[in-house]
């Protein structure tokens, strides 16, 4: 299944559902970002997802790392909430998802970093070329936030 994600569009379909969702930010120790090529898009962007009905919104972030890059972490601050009703994500199942995504910053406590079936490639980036990279405006506000090293985190 593939998707398309449309920021401020007015040609973008209408939602259908509602997602929350979860996402981190997990660095190495030379401060390069952890991120995925994602299969169905091509773009790069942090590893997370959905929030199933047994995760607490850390625990499916947790749980998301480990699913999509092989990497064990701990949740370990908060970037921000992401709920823009501008950004629209089509599935080609017919799902028209808005999102409402909680960014958090994790450290990395084991495992070893694997490709899963939802990415082309996962590796840490250096933060001056994470530009030259194709990403979703969202994912790099994000990574901005982050970046930024703000006092509080983005309510949005």
């Amino acid at each position: 299944m593939s998707r398309t994600e449309y920021y401020d569009d007015p040609t973008a379909p209408e939602p259908n559902s509602l997602a929350v969702a979860a996402s981190a930010v997990v660095t190495d120790d030379a401060g390069r970002v952890l991120l995925q090529c994602r299969r169905d898009s091509g773009l790069w962007a942090l590893p997370g997802g959905g929030m199933e009905m047994g995760d607490s919104l850390p625990g499916a972030a947790v749980r998301e790392v480990k699913e999509e890059t092989g990497l064990d972490v701990e949740i370990t601050g908060l970037v921000g909430t992401y709920t823009d009703p501008r950004h629209v994500i089509a599935y080609t199942d017919g799902e028209v998802r808005r999102q409402f995504n909680v960014c958090f910053t994790a450290r990395i406590t084991g495992g070893a970093l694997a490709v899963s079936e939802e990415s082309t490639e996962v590796r840490f980036i250096a933060p001056d070329e994470l530009d030259a990279l194709p990403m979703h405006h969202t994912q790099r506000l994000r990574l901005s936030h982050y970046l930024d090293h703000r006092e509080r985190p983005h309510l949005g």
